[in-house]
C-alpha cells in the first residue's frame, strides 16, 4: 500500500518526525465553567488533583515535545504565576493577550513567532484527553503526510465523546479525508481539540480576533483537512458538572 492510500489509524512508529512545539489555547473566559471560575480561569480549574493546564502540559511533555506556548486573557496573571512553578520540563512561552481575546485561529496567529515550528501542534486546555494503546501526539505525527495535508485533526467518536453537546463535527472518509457536517444530520466524529497545523495556513488571516474553522475550511477547500481517530479516554470538561463525570469515569478507569 502506497503512502498515498494509507489510512489513517494512530499507530507507533520509531521513525516519526515530532513536531517541536504545542500551542496550548488557554485564554477563554470560562463563563460556562461559572462559578468555578469567578476568581481562577478555567484552564487552572482541577480535575482528577491536576489542573486542566497541567493535564495538557503533561501530555505535551510525555510525547517528547520540547516548547509548549500558553496564551492567557482572563485572570492572566494567575496563569503566568503557575506556569513559572510547573513547567513539566517544557521551554514555556506566554502569548499574553490581555489587550484583547483574539479568539482560537486569532490567538494562534499571534503566537506563530513564539512557536517558531512547522508544523506544530494546537490543543485546547478544556480537553482532557487519556493516551489509549499509543501515545496521542506521538501517533498523530505518525499520520502527518506534508504533501496531502495542511491540517490534521484528532477525532473522537461520537458516542466516546464524554462531555460533548452536539451533534458531531465531521464524516471522515477511508483515507482520512474530512467533510462537515450538514444540519440537521448527525456526523459519527467529534473534534476532540488535538490538531496539528501548517504555519501556511495563517497567511493571509484577518487581523484581530477569529475561529479556526477558518484555517479549516481554508484546508477543506483544497481537500487537504485530514483526520485520524483518537483509541484513548477524552473528556470536554466545560461545566463544574463535567469535572464531575469527568473524574467519576477516570476513576472508574
Amino acid at each position: 500500500m502506497t503512502s498515498a492510500r494509507r489510512p489513517l489509524a494512530l499507530h507507533l512508529s520509531t521513525a516519526v518526525a515530532m513536531p517541536q512545539a504545542a500551542m496550548v489555547l488557554a485564554a477563554g473566559l470560562g463563563k460556562r465553567m461559572r462559578p468555578l471560575t469567578a476568581t481562577r480561569p478555567k484552564p487552572l480549574v482541577r480535575v482528577a488533583g491536576r489542573t486542566l493546564l497541567d493535564h495538557a502540559l503533561a501530555n505535551v511533555a510525555a510525547a517528547g515535545i520540547a516548547r509548549a506556548v500558553v496564551n492567557v486573557h482572563y485572570l492572566a496573571g494567575q496563569v503566568e504565576a503557575h506556569l513559572v512553578r510547573n513547567t513539566h520540563g517544557l521551554d514555556i512561552r506566554v502569548s499574553d493577550e490581555r489587550a484583547a481575546l483574539l479568539e482560537t485561529g486569532g490567538g494562534v496567529t499571534k503566537a506563530l513567532s513564539r512557536i517558531d515550528a512547522d508544523p506544530f501542534f494546537v490543543v485546547n486546555s478544556d480537553n482532557l484527553w487519556v493516551d489509549g494503546a499509543v501515545n496521542t501526539l506521538r501517533s498523530l505525527a505518525a499520520c502527518w503526510d506534508p504533501e496531502r495535508m495542511d491540517a490534521l485533526l484528532l477525532l473522537v467518536p461520537l458516542a466516546r465523546a464524554h462531555g460533548y453537546a452536539g451533534f458531531g463535527d465531521f464524516h471522515m472518509d477511508a483515507l482520512g479525508r474530512l467533510r462537515r457536517r450538514q444540519p440537521p444530520r448527525l456526523a459519527p466524529f467529534a473534534f476532540s481539540g488535538i490538531q496539528l497545523l501548517k504555519a501556511a495556513l495563517f497567511e493571509d488571516v484577518p487581523d484581530g480576533a477569529f475561529s479556526l474553522n477558518l484555517i479549516y475550511d481554508r484546508a477543506l477547500a483544497t481537500g487537504r483537512l485530514f483526520g485520524a481517530t483518537h483509541g484513548g479516554l477524552w473528556f470536554h470538561v466545560g461545566t463544574p458538572a463535567a469535572v464531575t463525570e469527568t473524574e467519576a469515569i477516570l476513576d472508574a478507569n
